[in-house]
């Protein structure tokens, strides 16, 4: 919905699927397994568009969590990176993870808050993948995962969201106790066992039992709708009550970004998000968006390395703070107010 452009980042729907008769990943005994599974994937996945395959052990650990900062992996992927690999489309929107916590993790993103969108992509993908291999299924108890909490359709539908003015006017505490409520889960920017870094926040369902795809699909996005609603509201509160505070603090924000030495990797998280605070209430313009979204994978410290090659930790808080000061100059422009 684009009146939420500037609160719902992505959209992203999950499902998780396991092969009939094999132990799941922490029980897999043998390569060929592992393999069977990878090859089998790959081969209903050639039937759609272009797909980079990468085998997990064929990369460095750096380049690993490279992929994990871009939330393409989990870090269960990584665990297992001996007999892991992962598929990701030409747009790399659609991510299928092997041999992760489940046998397949089927993944599709995108942007703003539209949930139904990359389910409908994602479905042709699975249903193919159901056609062609024995998927685990129950008929009372829906497919079968490694977690009880995905029982059912193994769906997870998460949208992440930017709640600067909910985390300042203190609502947060309330907003969890509701999320509970409705059987709904708010964790940090990583996902599951992260925390809020930067405002940012993502409300998932917390199980799949009981429920269809277009009931867990509706249900998340109601409690978005309203939550987005909430913060939209509480931005012109906030614009109302302490505009000269946040202007201040927004700007000295974009001062520190932009003359910096060095800077530590959350600190930057930090700063760039005080930053998108100033641009949604208007203080300064954000000339592309999706760019500046991508700062934060850019600046964090696997995708740095890979960016400029090196290892030594001064080098890359000096080289953070020259990559994000350029970038944040060439993307902010200070509005006259």
């Amino acid at each position: 919905m684009e009146i939420f452009d500037s609160i719902a980042i992505s959209s992203r729907i999950r499902l998780a699927r396991n092969v009939r008769g094999l132990k799941f990943y922490t029980k897999l005994d043998n390569d060929e397994d592992a393999n069977y599974i990878t090859s089998s994937v790959m081969e209903v996945l050639e039937d759609f568009d272009v797909f980079n395959f990468l085998s997990l052990n064929e990369l460095s650990l750096n380049e690993c969590n490279a992929l994990f900062e871009q939330h393409l992996i989990s870090r269960e992927l990584i665990a297992n990176k001996d007999i892991s690999s992962l598929a990701i489309s030409e747009d790399e929107k659609i991510i299928v993870m092997i041999n992760e916590e489940d046998h397949i993790r089927e993944q599709c993103l995108e942007s703003g808050f539209n949930l139904y969108k990359p389910f409908r992509r994602l479905s042709k993908i699975d249903d193919a993948i159901l056609q062609k291999l024995p998927i685990a299924f129950d008929e009372e108890l829906g497919f079968i995962t490694a977690s009880p909490s995905n029982l059912g359709t193994g769906m997870r539908a998460s949208v992440m969201l930017f709640l600067p003015a909910l985390e300042r006017t203190l609502k947060l505490a309330e907003l969890f106790e509701r999320a509970g409520n409705a059987g709904l889960t708010i964790r940090g920017i990583y996902g599951e066992g992260s925390s809020a870094t930067g405002y940012y926040y993502q409300i998932s369902n917390q199980g799949s039992f009981g429920l269809s795809e277009n009931q867990i699909i509706d249900k998340v996005s109601e409690f978005i709708y309203s939550v987005c609603s909430e913060e939209k509201e509480m931005r012109e509160v906030l614009l109302e009550n302490e505009k000269d505070g946040l202007l201040d603090e927004t700007m000295r924000a974009y001062g520190v970004l932009t003359n910096c030495h060095s800077l530590e990797e959350t600190e930057m998280m930090e700063l760039l998000s005080k930053i998108k605070l100033g641009c949604v209430l208007g203080f300064m313009q954000l000339e592309d968006e999706k760019q500046f979204q991508k700062l934060y994978t850019e600046g964090s410290s696997a995708n740095l390395k890979e960016i400029f090659g090196f290892e030594d930790k001064k080098k890359e808080i000096i080289k953070r703070a020259e990559y994000i000061s350029s970038k944040v100059k060439a993307l902010i422009k200070i509005k006259k107010l």
